[in-house]
């Protein structure tokens, strides 16, 4: 494939682009991430990944008190040249907008959950923390597929460093009390 044969859009501009440039890119694939001014395609998504996905966002969702919201796969502005899309995501009510809403602010944001897939694996594991962190959003979730398990390492944001710290390596069971009380059975991935 030659480059003539690329929409123009693959090609970024030379500041990079910006978060507000994702509603505007005409025939975008669906799910594209902005990381650090440049477009991240996502692959489709495994089994595990979905239901891992819907187990949380339903239990979640069950749990979550009235002023929150709980949203699957919308992109978060944090800055300028960042705007990923967690796999899952709990909002402040107030946040919603309107029903054409694609993105929320960073600031509307208590928790991210990403579900790491082998394409995205550094992602995943590393640059999305730091810019979750970085843009001040309390509490961050990884999910990892140990042997077709659910382990979900559980982070809150130190303020002061503007760094995650781990709160707890869930196996079994995702049982929290921060942001609310939580009790999930992660061994449910195999009833969905």
């Amino acid at each position: 494939m030659s480059s003539s044969s690329l929409p123009d859009w693959v090609f970024p501009p030379p500041e990079g682009f910006s978060a507000q440039d994702l509603d505007h890119i005409p025939d975008l694939p669906a799910h594209t991430e902005l990381i650090d001014g440049s477009l991240v395609f996502v692959s489709p998504q495994a089994s595990f990944h979905m239901r891992v996905t819907s187990l949380l966002e339903s239990e979640v969702r069950r749990a979550t008190p009235v002023d929150l919201r709980v949203r699957r796969e919308m992109s978060v502005i944090l800055d300028r040249d960042q705007r990923p899309e967690p796999d899952l995501c709990l909002i402040s009510a107030t946040a919603e907008e309107h029903a054409e809403q694609t993105f929320y602010h960073a600031s509307d944001v208590l928790l991210v959950a990403e579900v790491v897939s082998p394409e995205s694996r550094t992602r995943d594991r590393q640059r999305k923390p730091q810019l979750y962190a970085s843009a001040g959003i309390p509490h961050f979730w990884r999910i990892e597929n140990q042997s077709g398990k659910a382990v979900v390492y559980a982070y809150e944001l130190d303020p002061a460093t503007k760094s995650y710290a781990l709160t707890g390596i869930h196996h079994d069971r995702l049982k929290l009390t921060i942001p609310f009380d939580l009790d999930i059975d992660l061994d449910a991935i195999d009833r969905i």
